[in-house]
Order: structure tokens, then sequence, then C-alpha cells
């Protein structure tokens, strides 16, 4: 079984990186066909040549969702494997030593907007199944590829592969991220939220004759940030997340309008993006901080505030006797000769949501884990190989052993 990873071939993995970086699927919305769906036309189409079952479906217009299955026509277990197709912007092009849509060689690395995060994986993952293909080796099961839009944003397009019911009958999931090849376990939540303290317009020259929003957002900040020191104080670090936190990412006041500085305004808004680890239970955290707000409207009779989750991910943790885990461990060794580094997630990804579904995932791929979002992105050619490598021995190792009862 470990032959398959001689059927993988390096040019092929090296040249469809570059074919899916060169096509920018940034989400764009106001301008005309930025998103994702040239380079899921071009997946879908790949796919299709390669003798797999594909199914194309938008999510919304222009940001479609592809699906493709590997089936060995004997029953057996499904093994998903999932790598996203948007990427975050270029940002500021001359921040670049290279074109970020060029994906250029230099070095030993692909450099371009996506190679790390995720495109390198994505063409893993294909690659992995093409070297399957040509070894020919017997297994039961299906492979199913899940390719979908806006991992970025809100996670829309994994949110309606579960909701179509294609998670369905999945025994597994292996998450297409830059982790440096390190099998993670776990990965942080998150809770996307809007805090606004409400106030009353004034001359800047008599504040007391308003009431002033700013000042009660102050307070609510930095009750919040107490609020974390206490978390952290209660969970420790973890060993694979580091620290829960909650971060105040956006402030603006006034929320509508134009601001003026000699002008109190009537309203205050603050973005929070909180990062939750194993331990903490989301609407218990959503209700200390509500009780946070009441109390200091007990304190000031003109403190008044909303606290609004717009995003809840859940924390995941998957254990290490699932088989998932033990395939991509025993695959990891056979390939390095090494024992596997085991780690987390430092943010959420698409897996939170399949791990919500019931379905046992574990996170790994090429690329240097601080690199995606950075200016000239770049994947190492070796340790995308042997991404290629990992997901083609642990798919087989993974759908030849026996349904557990």
């Amino acid at each position: 079984m470990s032959q398959v990873i001689s059927f993988v071939d390096e040019q092929e993995v090296v040249r469809l990186t570059q074919e899916l970086v060169r096509i920018p699927s940034v989400f764009r919305p106001e301008q005309a066909g930025a998103n994702e769906e040239r380079v899921a036309l071009f997946v879908a189409d790949y796919l299709r040549k390669m003798g797999l079952q594909v199914f194309y479906e938008e999510v919304v217009p222009g940001r479609p969702n592809v699906i493709a299955f590997y089936d060995s026509g004997r029953p057996g277990k499904t093994l998903l494997f999932e790598a996203h197709t948007d990427v975050v912007t270029e940002g500021d092009r001359d921040a670049w030593s290279y074109d970020p849509f060029g994906a250029a060689i230099s070095g030993g690395r692909i450099y371009g907007r996506g190679s790390c995060d995720t495109k390198g994986n994505l063409a893993a993952a294909i690659c992995a199944v093409k070297a399957i293909q040509r070894s020919k080796e017997a297994f039961a099961g299906k492979i199913l590829l899940c390719i979908p839009c806006d991992e970025e944003g809100m996670m829309i397009g994994i949110k309606d592969f579960i909701r179509k019911g294609w998670a369905q009958g999945v025994n597994a999931a292996i998450i297409c991220e830059p982790e440096e090849n390190q099998l993670c376990v776990t990965q942080k939540g998150a809770m996307r939220a809007i805090l606004r303290t409400y106030g009353k317009m004034a001359h800047g020259a008599m504040p007391l004759t308003g009431i002033n929003p700013n000042t009660r957002m102050a307070r609510a900040i930095v009750a919040l940030e107490e609020l974390e020191r206490r978390e952290m104080a209660r969970l420790g670090e973890h060993p694979m997340l580091g620290w829960p936190s909650i971060t105040p990412t956006i402030v603006q006041a006034p929320v509508k309008g134009d601001a003026q500085i000699n002008v109190v305004p009537d309203q205050c808004m603050t973005t929070l993006d909180i990062r939750t680890v194993p331990g903490q239970d989301h609407e218990q955290l959503h209700g200390e901080m509500q009780a946070i707000l009441e109390a200091l409207a007990r304190e000031d009779d003109k403190f008044r505030a909303t606290l609004e989750v717009i995003e809840e991910r859940p924390w995941t943790l998957t254990g290490m006797e699932e088989e998932v885990v033990t395939s991509v461990a025993s695959a990891y060794r056979e390939i390095t000769k090494r024992e596997p580094v085991y780690n987390g997630v430092p943010g959420a990804t698409d897996g939170t949501f399949l791990h919500k579904a019931g379905i046992p995932i574990l996170t790994t791929g090429a690329g240097d884990r601080h690199i995606p979002h950075h200016a000239d992105e770049y994947v190492d050619i070796d340790q995308l190989v042997e991404s290629t490598q990992l997901f083609a021995l642990s798919a087989l190792t993974f759908l030849t052993q026996p349904v557990r009862a």
C-alpha cells in the first residue's frame, strides 16, 4: 500500500498549484466576476477529466461549491478531503516581491496568494487521488472531495454543503490547510459579536447636555478585558492552542454620519473577535458578557448597550484514538520515518462545522502556518509533495481498515 507514494508526480502537483494560484479568487462583491467561480469551473473540469463524479453547486450567484467522488465500487467508509477555493486579498501589490497571482517559482518555493492557504493543499488532495488511481491499489468505500467557497468569510460554502446533506455518511474528514504537515487534532472556537453603546448627541463644549457613548464603551472594553484575564487564569495556556481571547477589533463612533471633533456622537460600535478553547462554553461566556453590561448599567443609569453575536464556531477536539488520526499518523511515519508532531489550529476552519455535524476531523497540510495572508505568501515544494504523499497514503490506510462496529 505504501507504494502509492511513488505514484505522486511532483511536476503535476507543482503545475496544478500554479494553475490554481493564477486564477484570482478573491471575493470582491463590488467587482463583476471577482469571486471563486472561475477557479471552481477549472477544478470541476479537471476532476471530470480524471473520471470522478462531479457536482457543481452555486451557494449564492457566482460562488459555487465543487463536490466530487472517487468511488471504489466496493461498500465501505467515506473519507472526505476538504480544501477551499477562495483566498484573501493580495493587499498592496507594491509590498510583494512577486506577482501575487503569478505563481513564480524561486528557491524551491511557489509564490502567490493562496499558494499556502490553501490552493497548494487543494492541488495536493487532487493529485493524491490521481496517485491512488494510478497505483490501482484496492480499497473499499469512497473518497469525497469537498471544495467549497467562502472559507475566509462566513463559511457559507461548507454550511451549504452540510445543509444539503453531503456530509451524511461521511466517516471522517481531513481538512487541508497549511499546518507544516503537523497533525492538528484540535482548533479554537470563535464568536464574532457586535457591541453597541448608546448616547445622546451634544456639543463637545457642553458634553453634560448629552450622553457620551464612547466613555461607556471604554468601560465595557476594560470590563471585557478583565473577563479575558479571568478566563486565562481559570483555563491556563492550552498546550496546542494557547490562550483564549476576547479582542476588540473595530471601534467606530458615530456609527452613522460624519464624525466631528466637537460633537459627542449618539452611538459607538465595537466588534469583538472572541477565540475559545476546550473548557469554555459559548452560551455561558455570552451570558457572562451580558452580565457585565447589566452591572455597568446598574452603576450608571445612563449606560445603555446591546451585544449581538453574529457568528459562532465551536472549538473542536478529536480523540487521538480516532481512525482518521491513527491512519494519518501511520502514513506520516511510513513516509518520513519520523514521529508526527501533534498540534492545534489557532483559528477556525471549515472543519469546525463538519465537526459540529458529528464528523471526526484532522487538519494537516503543507505550508508555514504563519505565512497565510502575508505579502509574498509561499509554499515549499518539498513539503507540498510530502503532503500529497501523506494524503494518498492516509486515504488508503483509512479505507482499507474494516468499518468499526
